[in-house]
């Protein structure tokens, strides 16, 4: 190889070592940047909250009862005074055995103007609020003419008929109490197969002409219908001072005596009556189940944002890994400039040191 050859040689050479080199600095400046990236995504790990599911123990509570004859009752609040009484709030509950509940939906036949309304055979009578004289006062005919075909009517006597007709005023009442003042109501009486009795279903007349029919004049959907039979009845008993009560070695409610009250709301404690207190616990189902529902989403967006994070990282990984085995190539080429530099200059070396003596 001549001077001028080697010359360029060792030119070209020592460029490409320092492009080698120049890009191994970006490299290694890229891979920082990673570096930096997957620090943060880790601290985002680090400083996520980790969803907590909730205890049941946080919506249970203790809950005390007493009994008052038919009555039960639950108390809600107590707070004691600074002289030693308490404040009592108590649920007291009971069972009505003649109220109005709600009974098996049906579908409806109608008449073309929605004037006569059918379940099945039984053709619906429309309720009259008689007074009890005016229903004294109805004639044997007057009484046969109600009954019309009316199969369960025509069972009665005269005189359990009136008696029906008096119960069915206290129905009407019963209905416009809880339904409204305005409704009227219409009844058919149907055989309980079980106690062999005849029990009356009640619609709401506004329920039956409001309802769309088909060509046939069966109703689309099932109509509302209501019976006689029992509910928990419940109402709030406030603020009555100056109760005392009683607590056993472990600090839990055991008695509670609740005062008389004269005309002005004062405590006569002297006229109280002492209660037994039965202890319970009572877990509030649907709050529990909300903050449950609630964790069930925190959990799903956690488990997303875990999976997004580690997805980035394994991107940047990936990439790190990739400039990784780019250094190394690098690396393993300017070795090989190196050599190959270190071979040009001892050529030129000896080159010069052959030209010096040809001179000399």
């Amino acid at each position: 190889m001549g001077m001028a050859a080697s010359q360029a040689r060792f030119l070209g050479l020592t460029a490409r070592k320092n492009n080698v080199e120049f890009e191994g600095q970006q490299i290694n400046q890229q891979r920082t940047t990673l570096s930096n990236q997957s620090a943060n995504y880790y601290n985002n790990l680090l400083g996520m909250a980790v969803p907590v599911p909730p205890s049941v123990d946080d919506y249970t509570k203790t809950v005390y009862t007493f009994e008052d004859g038919a009555l039960t009752n639950q108390i809600t609040a107590m707070m004691s005074q600074p002289n030693g009484d308490y404040t009592v709030s108590y649920l007291r509950q009971w069972t009505d055995d003649f109220s109005v509940v709600s009974a098996n939906t049906s579908i409806v036949n109608s008449n073309a103007d929605k004037t006569v309304f059918k379940v099945g055979a039984v053709t619906l009578r429309e309720m009259a609020n008689r007074t009890d004289a005016d229903i004294e006062k109805m004639t044997t005919t007057e009484l046969e003419k109600f009954r019309g075909t009316d199969e369960y009517l025509k069972t009665l006597s005269d005189d359990q008929l009136k008696n029906l007709l008096k119960e069915e005023n206290a129905y009407i009442e019963l209905l416009k109490n809880k339904y409204g003042q305005d409704s009227e109501y219409m009844v058919r009486y149907i055989k309980n197969t079980t106690t062999g009795e005849y029990e009356a279903n009640f619609y709401k007349k506004t329920d039956l002409t409001g309802a769309n029919y088909d060509d046939n004049g069966n109703s689309l959907s099932n109509i509302n219908c209501y019976k006689i039979g029992s509910e928990t009845k419940s109402e709030e008993v406030k603020a009555l001072k100056g109760c005392k009560v009683e607590k056993d070695s472990s600090g839990r409610y055991i008695n509670i005596k609740i005062p008389a009250y004269d005309s002005k709301g004062n405590p006569d404690i002297n006229k109280g009556i002492t209660y037994a207190l039965t202890t319970s616990t009572a877990t509030d189902q649907a709050a529990y189940e909300d903050a449950m529902n609630q964790y069930e989403y925190e959990k799903y967006e956690y488990d997303q944002a875990i999976q997004e994070i580690n997805a980035k990282i394994e991107i940047v990984q990936a990439q790190d890994k990739n400039l990784e085995l780019r250094l190394k190539q690098l690396d393993t080429e300017q070795k090989a400039i190196s050599t190959e530099i270190d071979a040009v200059s001892q050529v030129i070396q000896k080159n010069t040191e052959a030209s010096f003596k040809t001179f000399g």
